[in-house]
């Protein structure tokens, strides 16, 4: 006889106990119980796990391929007011941030709040005043996949999200009417203006708050239409590693001359820090479930040792020793542990890679939305598969599908054979 550890003898009887019924001294229907259980606890670990991450990256792409990386602000903004003294020489400012290495675009723009109305409708809308130069620049505007109408024509109108398009009904051609509060200045006061643009574009960058409230508008047109003649009320700072942005921060300062900076970590670092530690946390919860399922797998072996004591004398009146008796009820319990997580790796990452697939179909099955893009920012349920993340999952539940057979398996290796064949 192999008397090897692990050896073909140990896996045959560990395999035979395992598929025998209840009836038999088996533990085919718990078995069963505590597979299931790990597979779905891995599967629902890697699924939370990559739609978290998914979330994460999505919102930082949308918020790097529409927004400033950097933004320069005149030295005199006031952020508790939300007032600031417009910049007088923006191009040369522009110019000289640009030139600092590792930025790749610096452009002036005009930033302002206005009511849009168009066919009975009103929305309060925030304009971006850019040039047609600077807003082909920005990939989510200009990419072919998120637009209609001609961003060529952009000089001769507005571009608006295609969020305002729908709460307006308007369409490539219709005009929107823009009315702002810091019009003319009259002997009267300050009148209101309000000017009728024709839509040119309509852009989709897939995150509501954006495509809901963003117009974009010729810098030229946007001066005229806020006073702003000959200024700017800030500048737009793009970077080649927008991760590294705070790198750079005392460079673009320096080059704007000491006006003050404000990356997109400082804007939304506090959200993106939030979702890294709620991220966490799932992690350490759903593996709770995974040592729950994995719990039955005790249960099962421990029924199992004690319907298989005369097994275990006689194996043991036959020469095998105690580590022998281990490993076999070991195998039984780690075989468990083993296929479901392979089973939860192969369902967690399907489910994980179709999870948009799936949700087209249920909203089309069911005609409800499924995802509230107003509530989440983003249009669909994202999901990225990081090959660390799932290792930690495979690793987590093989980890404790292993280490809790091990009390088990060494009870039935104590057993003695005396004791074992007693009652027999």
């Amino acid at each position: 006889m192999d008397t090897r550890p692990f050896s073909k003898f140990e896996w045959t009887i560990a395999w035979r106990y395992l598929r025998a019924r209840r009836k038999e001294g088996g533990i085919s229907v718990i078995a069963w119980y505590a597979l299931i259980g790990v597979m779905l606890g891995v599967a629902a670990l890697i699924v939370v796990q990559a739609v978290m991450i998914g979330f994460r990256e999505e919102f930082t792409d949308r918020i790097l391929g529409v927004n400033a990386h950097v933004t320069v602000y005149s030295a005199d903004y006031d952020f508790a007011n939300t007032r600031s003294r417009s910049i007088e020489n923006y191009d040369e400012m522009a110019a000289a941030v640009a030139s600092v290495a590792g930025v790749t675009r610096a452009a002036p723009i005009i930033k302002a709040q206005v009511m849009a109305s168009a066919n009975g409708q009103n929305s309060g809308v925030q304009i971006y005043g850019e040039t047609l130069a600077d807003i082909k620049d920005l990939p989510l505007i200009a990419s072919p996949e998120s637009f209609r109408g001609d961003i060529e024509q952009y000089n001769d109108g507005v571009a608006i999200g295609s969020g305002i398009a729908r709460s307006l009904n308007l369409r490539v051609g219709d005009y929107i009417q823009l009315i702002s509060p810091d019009g003319a200045v009259t002997p009267f006061g300050t009148t209101p203006r309000i000017n009728d643009y024709q839509v040119m574009y309509i852009f989709k960058v897939g995150r509501a708050d954006i495509d809901r409230t963003r117009i974009y508008m010729p810098f030229d047109e946007a001066q005229s239409f806020f006073n702003r003649e000959g200024l700017a009320d800030e500048l737009e700072v793009f970077v080649d590693n927008p991760q590294a942005v705070d790198d750079l921060r005392a460079a673009i300062r320096e080059a704007s001359g000491g006006q003050i900076i404000w990356t997109w970590r400082d804007a939304n670092g506090a959200f993106l820090s939030a979702l890294d530690t709620e991220r966490r946390v799932m992690f350490i919860i759903l593996s709770l479930v995974v040592l729950i399922a994995a719990m039955n797998i005790i249960s099962g072996l421990v029924m199992l040792v004690k319907n298989k004591g005369r097994d275990i004398g006689i194996l043991r009146t036959m020469g095998l020793t105690q580590g022998s008796i281990m490993r076999i009820f070991f195998i039984c319990g780690s075989l468990i542990g083993i296929i479901g997580t392979l089973l939860g790796l192969a369902l967690g990452t399907s489910f994980a890679y179709f999870i948009a697939d799936l949700q087209h179909f249920l909203e089309w099955a069911t005609g409800n939305q499924l995802w509230n893009p107003e509530i989440k920012y983003l249009t669909e349920i994202p999901a990225r598969l990081r090959w660390e993340d799932v290792l930690a999952t495979v690793v987590i539940s093989l980890g404790l599908s292993l280490t809790i057979t091990i009390i088990p398996a060494r009870n039935a290796a104590k057993l003695s054979p005396v004791e074992a064949l007693r009652y027999e």
